[in-house]
C-alpha cells in the first residue's frame, strides 16, 4: 500500500461507522459541492478541495514522500517533531499521528456539525442542537487560530518522511465499537458500564496504567436510564449547555471521552450520569481497530506517543 491507499481506507471505514446513515453524509458532500461551485475564482483559490471528497476535514495526508509499497509505520496518538525525528532514526519513512495538525487541525471546527446529527437522532430537536453547536464550533476555530499548525509537518518534509493523521475516522470506529458493546451488555447501573468497559483490552490496560473509565456525574448504584454517546466523535468536546437538552429527551447517562469541569457540572445539575472511558484509550482503540486493516495488509505497526496498542489479528489467531 502507498500512502494514497492508507488514506483512503481511513476515510472509508470512517464512513462505513459514522452514526449518520451514508445517505446523509453523501448528501451534506453534494451541498458541500454545490456551495463551491458557486464560489468566485478567487474564493476557489483558497478554498480547501479536499472537503469535497472527505467529509471529516480535520483527517488527511500532509506530505507525501512517494514511497510506493509501504511495509513499516509509525503511529502515535499525538505526534511531533520528537516523533518525526524518531523515525528517521528508526528508518521508518511513514508517520501517522491521531490528533489533527496542519490543515486537520484547522478543519477540526468544521467536523464538529457531526455532534449535531448525533444528538437528533437522541431526541434533541436538529434546530436547537445545531443552534447550541453553532456557538462552541466558533469557540473551538477561534481557540485554534493561533496554533503553529504546520510545524510537525515542516519538520516530516525537511526529512522526507510522509505524514497524515487519522482523526473523526477513528473516533468513528471506537463510538460504534462501544455503542455496540453497551447495546449487548445491556448495563443496568452505572457501575456496571465501567464493568463493561474494562473488558475491553485498552480500557483495561489504562486502568492498569492508573487513568481507566471513571464516573464524573452520578454514582455506581444509580441507574443508568438511557445511554447516550455523545462525547466520543465529533472533533472535540460540544456544548456545555447540551445537558438540559439531553435530559429533555430522556438521556440517563452519557459516556465520554474526556470531559471539562464546566461540562461535569451541567450534567450533573441536570441530573445525567457521566462515564468517562478515557481520551488516550479510546483514542487508541478507534486508532487500533483501523491499524488491525494495515496489519491485515502486512504493514508492521510500530506505537508510540501514548497508543496502546491492541492487534485483534493476534487474538484471533491464539
Amino acid at each position: 500500500m502507498n500512502i494514497q491507499e492508507i488514506y483512503k481506507l481511513a476515510i472509508k471505514m470512517g464512513i462505513e461507522n459514522d452514526f449518520r446513515p451514508k445517505q446523509q453524509i453523501e448528501k451534506q458532500m453534494k451541498r458541500q459541492k454545490e456551495k463551491y461551485e458557486k464560489l468566485s475564482k478567487d474564493q476557489k483559490e483558497i478554498f480547501d478541495v479536499e472537503k469535497l471528497k472527505n467529509p471529516y476535514a480535520d483527517s488527511r495526508i500532509h506530505f507525501d514522500n512517494g514511497k510506493k509499497n509501504i511495509k513499516k509505520v509509525m503511529v502515535g496518538i499525538d505526534i511531533d517533531t520528537a516523533e518525526i525525528m524518531l523515525a528517521e532514526e528508526l528508518d521508518i519513512e511513514t508517520v501517522i499521528a491521531h490528533h489533527p495538525v496542519g490543515m486537520g487541525l484547522v478543519g477540526l471546527d468544521d467536523v464538529m456539525r457531526l455532534q449535531a446529527d448525533v444528538l437528533e437522532q437522541y431526541g434533541v430537536p436538529i434546530n436547537v442542537a445545531e443552534s447550541l453547536m453553532k456557538i462552541r464550533i466558533s469557540e473551538v476555530g477561534r481557540g485554534i487560530s493561533a496554533e503553529n499548525h504546520y510545524k510537525e509537518i515542516d519538520a516530516a518534509k525537511l526529512m522526507n518522511i510522509s505524514l497524515m493523521n487519522v482523526h473523526t475516522p477513528a473516533d468513528n470506529l471506537v463510538a460504534r465499537f462501544v455503542d455496540n458493546k453497551i447495546k449487548k451488555d445491556k448495563p443496568e447501573y452505572v457501575g456496571d458500564v465501567i464493568k463493561s468497559l474494562l473488558e475491553i483490552p485498552e480500557y483495561k490496560e489504562a486502568a492498569k496504567k492508573g487513568f481507566g473509565p471513571v464516573i464524573f456525574s452520578g454514582s455506581e448504584d444509580n441507574r443508568t436510564g438511557k445511554i447516550a454517546l455523545t462525547e466520543i466523535t465529533g472533533g472535540t468536546s460540544g456544548s456545555k449547555n447540551i445537558y438540559e437538552k439531553l435530559s429533555q429527551a430522556g438521556i440517563g447517562t452519557v459516556i465520554g471521552m474526556h470531559m471539562s469541569e464546566e461540562h461535569r457540572k451541567e450534567a450533573e445539575k441536570y441530573h445525567i450520569n457521566v462515564v468517562i472511558a478515557g481520551h488516550i484509550s479510546s483514542d487508541s482503540l478507534g486508532m487500533n481497530l483501523f491499524l488491525d486493516e494495515l496489519e491485515k495488509k502486512g504493514i508492521e505497526i510500530v506505537p508510540c506517543s501514548g497508543l496502546i496498542r491492541v492487534s485483534r489479528n493476534k487474538k484471533k489467531k491464539k
